[in-house]
């Protein structure tokens, strides 16, 4: 099953929506705004995209500047922040079987759900 972690405030993340429910697989699609992934949810989807922590962080928003910034984090104190502040985790995720994207551009979802 596909699995969309989406954030419905978010356009790109909306576009991210409207791939996923536009195919012929099932799929799930959590709003980890409403209901905040685990910090071994989080584990798992760095695992499968690939990536370090950090990659996943949106460096951009507030919290991040304001409690974050600047400071020397490890791995797991970087899982922590996104764990107590979801909106600091880049969306949408599409996950299919053991691999995932980051959906910007949204066209990388496509990519993974052609494979």
């Amino acid at each position: 099953m596909i699995k969309i972690y989406h954030n419905p405030r978010c356009s790109t993340s909306r576009k991210g929506c409207d791939i996923v429910t536009g195919i012929d697989e099932p799929y799930e699609i959590i709003n980890y705004m409403k209901e905040p992934l685990s910090t071994d949810e989080i584990k798992d989807l760095i695992k499968k995209l690939g990536i370090k922590p950090i990659e996943l962080v949106r460096t951009k928003e507030e919290i991040w500047k304001e409690n974050y910034k600047d400071k020397k984090l490890t791995d797991s104190q970087i899982i922590e922040a996104m764990h107590l502040h979801p909106n600091l985790i880049q969306r949408p995720i599409v996950v299919k079987g053991d691999k995932a994207v980051i959906g910007r551009p949204p066209e990388l979802i496509r990519e993974l759900l052609e494979k």
